[in-house]
């Protein structure tokens, strides 16, 4: 069980972790790609803006339009426009590598410039352009490049840019963060498992002293029940039998019962229970435990019927196996409604690696939400699985709590099922 605890800890850890590393891995590359692309419709929309060029900068962190001529280029600086394109400089015209494609009205391209790009032909400049106008998006991106169109007096203006670099810069940024990360989780799931057992002591602390204490008490308690019963026993001999002292036995039997499945229970839940693995006949196992029952249900006007596949074989503990069947098959005959049915079954399941145990008892009003509950110790959903008034339930709410010890112990899983009108308890037997 301490196992287990420590197992489930490390993997709520470990997953919770990698969620968060997702999202932040996630989301700096999705911040990061939407920045260059950002950057990159900045650049097209400053080219469109210029009919096609860049517009020339300053130190002073002006831009103006490119001169026409000589006088152009004594511009007072009081007349140039502020530079609304941050973080361009003088030097990104020379580092970035674009193609202009010019289109007229009716969509025929007129013009191509491939002057500023060299793994571009004019021919090639035409192929993209055409891809463009037939797509009719107005930004997006063809191959290596990225483009925007924009609209001139004398049709339209297409403007592809080379994005290369900045595609290699994402996926490097990608790989790095990814390898990143990784080595990160991987680091800090080391330190969760190595930290782990300190995480759950309080709780491995708590649960050693309950079993502690249910050991105990189990002892210390026999005594005091044994001289109750002693002490009734010689006042029937004093005088004679009557309900209070027939009352008294009966409450001392029970009490008696509920000490030897709750030892029952702490040894199922140690961390090495003492089983003896072997290899036996459980389809004898099996109707052997369940057949004693059949008479038992049959003075409650109930019907037991037992369908055992011949001849198979299991590894494990034949006698908490056989405890098992017990447990389950006296819960349904418990359970069942008055003249209801009980069926237990055993065969192979479907992939053929596990032997199925199935247990199912007529039930018209089955116990309602989580089903798993029923296997907590000494939970009773007695309102939605009574029977008839007057009968007497008995148990302790501590039966089913050993039966799944018990099928743990053998590395298996047991469940619990309503369908049809029917309580169904399956345990697969790996």
């Amino acid at each position: 069980m301490i196992k287990r605890l420590q197992r489930k800890f490390v993997v709520i850890a470990a997953v919770c972790l990698l969620i968060v590393e997702l999202a932040i891995i996630g989301g700096i590359n999705g911040v990061n790609i939407y920045q260059t692309n950002k950057n990159a419709d900045e650049l097209l929309n400053m080219i469109i803006d210029n009919n096609g060029r860049f517009p020339e900068f300053d130190p002073m962190g002006m831009k103006h339009d490119k001169p026409q001529n000589d006088s152009d280029s004594n511009v007072q600086p009081e007349n140039r426009k502020p530079d609304r394109h941050k973080g361009f400089n003088e030097e990104t015209k020379y580092q970035t590598r674009y193609f202009v494609v010019y289109a007229d009205e009716s969509g025929e391209i007129t013009k191509v410039d491939t002057g500023h790009v060299a793994a571009v032909t004019s021919s090639q400049a035409i192929e993209y352009g055409e891809e463009v106008l037939k797509g009719g998006k107005s930004s997006g991106t063809s191959g290596n490049y990225r483009y925007k169109t924009g609209d001139t007096d004398k049709g339209k203006m297409i403007v592809f840019m080379d994005c290369r670099s900045d595609a290699a810069t994402k996926n490097r940024f990608l790989l790095v963060s990814c390898a990143i990360g990784a080595a990160g989780y991987i680091l800090v799931c080391l330190l969760i498992i190595i930290f782990s057992k300190r995480a759950i002591r309080p709780v491995v602390e708590s649960f050693e002293k309950q079993k502690q204490f249910i050991t105990d008490a189990g002892h210390e308690i026999k005594t005091p029940l044994a001289i109750i019963s002693a002490n009734t026993e010689v006042l029937e001999m004093v005088s004679e039998p009557n309900e209070w002292t027939a009352s008294i036995k009966n409450q001392i039997t029970r009490l008696n019962g509920l000490l030897k499945e709750l030892l029952s229970l702490a040894k199922m839940e140690e961390e090495k229970p003492a089983l003896t693995m072997a290899d036996f006949n459980i389809s004898d196992a099996v109707y052997d435990a369940a057949s004693p029952f059949a008479t038992l249900a049959e003075t409650k006007g109930k019907k037991l019927t037992i369908d055992v596949a011949n001849g198979l074989t299991y590894h494990g503990d034949e006698g908490a196996i056989r405890q098992l069947v017990s447990i389950l098959t006296e819960n349904a005959v418990k359970y069942a409604d008055e003249g209801g049915e009980i069926a237990v079954k055993l065969f192979t399941s479907h992939n053929g690696k596990e032997t199925d145990l199935e247990v199912s008892n007529t039930c018209k009003e089955p116990p309602q939400g989580d089903l798993s509950k029923l296997f907590d110790r000494f939970y009773r959903d007695d309102s939605s699985r009574s029977r008839s008034k007057g009968e007497k339930k008995g148990g302790y709410g501590i039966g089913l709590s050993i039966a799944q010890a018990i099928v743990r112990s053998h590395k298996s899983k047991i469940s619990c099922k309503a369908e049809n009108s029917m309580m169904i308890f399956t345990a697969q037997l790996k």
